[in-house]
């Protein structure tokens, strides 16, 4: 017998005499444990994936015609087939390559026919039949056709456009454009599904993964496929503002802050770049002891002397003097600029210590600064 299904009542056909139920031969060739969940009761209906050469996800159950004609051919291949909630799944093994006669064209009016992988169980759906099958479903012939539904305990293998007037005497089916592959694949709990079509089929539970071909490695979130590792995104932060010893603490009023950052793993790059407006606020009674703190946008794993670089831009004022500094890292959770030269205009210096509301000069309107960092995060992005 060319197909088998595992846990089937033990029954014999009435016409022939051989058993339809399960033996030791189905229970060893059927695909059993417990594979990928639907839902509390329901298991993923598919194919089991592999190829003899492993050069193909699919290579069993796959439905191809090779002559002129109306015949098509079903390779062997594993399947689970799930029935009714109630009725559990069916683990089932082709074993043979089996052919399957469509019927002749409607006249006037093409079809598509649908081939299955069907399990019959009269003890769930109290039809007289106890087996797993083979079987075309025939569609209705009309002018734009539809395929028909998909029975319940029914696993879709292909589709087939029969056209309007197709026979064997006039040429049969162009197989090469009339099959449309409806296989999927199905795994056990935990495993990654490959689906190289990349199906808008939702997950089951988040956490579940799947190999999407060419879109790479997926992971299930609950609402949709997201790339899985996570495609690492630059993201908008507004730094904290503060000084030193939390004193004169500054505020940026109408000044433009355009600051962002990405994490990848444990690591951190930034950019910031902030124009300061009319209503920027230096910091009231400002010292030169009041040093200027802007907070990370997420914590490092320690502080550190040199984690980049930022320029300051004077105003036309000044003749845009510039000051380039060192970006650190004071503590776990904010950057200091520190000067690393003089400036490049004709302001003479300062050459040395920490930027604030004094430091280079006294701030104004108009002036901005920008710069990178790259450190280490105290923890991996998630």
């Amino acid at each position: 017998m060319p197909i088998r299904s595992a846990w089937l009542l033990n029954r014999t056909d009435d016409a022939t005499g051989t058993p339809t139920g399960q033996s030791r031969t189905d229970t060893r060739l059927a695909p059993l444990g417990t594979m990928a969940p639907t839902g509390r009761l329901t298991t993923r209906s598919g194919v089991v994936p592999g190829s003899p050469d492993g050069k193909y996800v699919l290579s069993g159950l796959y439905v191809f015609g090779e002559a002129a004609g109306m015949t098509l051919t079903v390779a062997s291949g594993r399947a689970v087939v799930q029935g009714a909630e109630a009725a559990g799944a069916y683990p089932v093994a082709v074993t043979e390559y089996t052919s399957l006669l469509l019927d002749d064209g409607d006249p006037a009016n093409p079809r598509i026919d649908l081939v299955v992988l069907r399990v019959y169980d009269g003890t769930q759906d109290g039809g007289e039949r106890t087996e797993a099958a083979l079987e075309v479903l025939v569609g209705e012939a009309r002018a734009t056709p539809e395929p028909p539904e998909i029975p319940a305990g029914a696993l879709p293998l292909a589709s087939v456009l029969v056209p309007a007037g197709a026979s064997a005497g006039n040429g049969g089916i162009n197989w090469a454009s009339a099959v449309s592959d409806l296989r999927r694949t199905t795994v056990a709990v935990g495993g990654i599904m490959p689906e190289e079509w990349a199906r808008a089929t939702p997950g089951a539970y988040p956490g579940q993964y799947r190999d999407a071909g060419a879109a790479g490695l997926q992971r299930w979130d609950g609402a949709a496929w997201q790339p899985y590792p996570p495609v690492p995104r630059w993201r908008d932060w507004t730094p904290a503002w503060t000084t030193s010893n939390g004193q004169a603490t500054p505020a940026y009023g109408n000044a433009t802050v355009n600051c962002r950052y990405v994490q990848l793993g444990t690591v951190v790059h930034g950019t910031f770049d902030i124009l300061f407006g009319s209503t920027t606020n230096f910091g009231n009674g400002a010292t030169s002891s009041t040093n200027w703190r802007f907070s990370l946008p997420v914590a490092a794993a320690a502080a550190t002397q040199a984690a980049g670089f930022a320029g300051l831009v004077g105003t036309s004022s000044n003749n845009k003097d510039r000051y380039a500094t060192r970006v650190r890292l004071t503590t776990v959770r904010t950057l200091e600029l520190e000067l690393a030269s003089g400036s490049n205009g004709p302001l003479e210096g300062p050459y040395g210590g920490i930027v604030d509301a004094l430091t280079p000069w006294t701030w104004v309107a108009g002036m901005r600064i920008s710069g990178t960092f790259t450190y280490e995060a105290a923890e991996a992005a998630l």
